[in-house]
């Protein structure tokens, strides 16, 4: 929806020079050299300018000095002061449009390298997950809120094993660089940690002590761990601070939720307990949704928060990572393609009938 608009725009502005300069041509010739419109076809190589080349905006200037070459002798103007000043004008915005193509020119190539450069980055930070772990099937999806940047402060990361697969998904308080350099920090550690860790809560302790060596002014990340294990159709959560998981099953939608919540990670030195472990069947046909609060925070045109409750439907349909796409997509139309913060989801299939030790 948004490409949409800005494709029209692109469109607006690359056809602007020559309506301007047709318009002011009709308008002259209708209204006679009295009125003395003929300065005016200088607006064409103006907004040549704004958009396209150089060599574009140069074109756009040679028609306009014919046009006003022309309009001259139609107005039996071109050898008089009035003339020589519209002449003048013609080619001095040429100019300046030539210059300004020039400069703008240098300053997209400048961004078109630095989009590089985040592109590079964010494919290290979140590097591509494994797509499949015996019966299961997994799937992400990310939206920056900032498009420009293509990078943010959600995070997600699969670690696939023989017998289980854990997850996680974040979110850093903040943004910009100081937001992805901290990602940076969860992400590194649970690469190692989750291959590690014997346990959840022993996972989930390594990550506060790396986040808190790292953090300052009491920051902090939400994140929620999850660790499947398909032989025991279980699922186990360690929640720190973050939006609770969601399971699709046949009957309906849970939320499964924390005894008691636990600080995120970095405020530790506050005190409080140490997050608990929780757990939740997980079944053939079941799905798991892991996600950040920039999907069920984000608001439509009245200010209501998206019911991701009532979304579940969505997910049961196509492969699990056209469902998430449909899920994304319906967020994007909820909000009207405007939204506030990151929005990251991880999405676990239990393939229907595929039990322990069959793919």
């Amino acid at each position: 929806m948004a490409e949409g608009r800005e494709q029209r725009t692109y469109t607006v502005l690359v056809l602007l020079p020559v309506l301007v300069m047709a318009v002011v041509a009709g308008v002259d010739m209708l209204a006679g050299p009295e009125v003395g419109f003929l300065p005016l076809v200088s607006l064409g190589p103006a907004f040549a300018g704004l958009v396209g080349t150089w060599r574009r905006t140069l074109v756009v200037g040679a028609l306009a000095m014919l046009l006003c070459v022309g309009l001259g002798i139609y107005d039996d103007l071109l050898l008089t002061r009035r003339g020589y000043t519209a002449l003048a004008s013609v080619a001095g915005v040429t100019v300046a449009g030539v210059v300004a193509a020039i400069m703008r020119g240098r300053r997209e190539q400048e961004l078109a390298s630095v989009r590089s450069i985040a592109e590079v980055a964010q494919r290290v930070l979140l590097r591509p997950v494994p797509r499949s772990a015996g019966p299961l099937r997994v799937a992400v999806s990310y939206t920056s809120a900032v498009a420009e940047a293509r990078i943010g402060g959600d995070l997600y990361e699969v670690a696939a094993s023989a017998d289980r697969i854990r997850l996680i998904v974040g979110d850093v308080q903040g943004k910009g660089l100081a937001a992805v350099e901290t990602a940076s920090v969860v992400l590194g550690t649970f690469r190692e940690a989750a291959y590690e860790e014997p346990d959840l809560a022993q996972l989930g302790a390594r990550l506060e002590r790396s986040v808190g060596r790292e953090l300052e002014d009491e920051k902090f990340v939400t994140a929620i761990i999850a660790e499947v294990r398909p032989k025991e159709r279980t699922v186990v959560f360690l929640n720190h601070g973050h939006p609770p998981p969601m399971l699709v099953r046949r009957g309906g939608v849970d939320f499964p939720r924390p005894a008691s919540y636990a600080l995120p990670l970095g405020l530790a030195a506050h005190g409080g307990e140490p997050p608990a472990t929780f757990s939740a069947e997980f079944a053939p046909g079941d799905q798991l949704l892991l996600y950040t609060d920039g999907v069920t925070e984000a608001r439509n045109g009245e200010g209501d928060f998206y019911p991701l409750k009532d979304k579940g439907g969505l997910l049961r349909t196509g492969d699990a990572q056209a469902a998430l796409d449909t899920l994304r997509e319906d967020v994007d139309r909820y909000t009207g393609g405007v939204q506030d913060d990151d929005a990251a989801m991880l999405l676990v299939r239990y393939r229907p009938g595929r039990g322990p030790g069959r793919d």
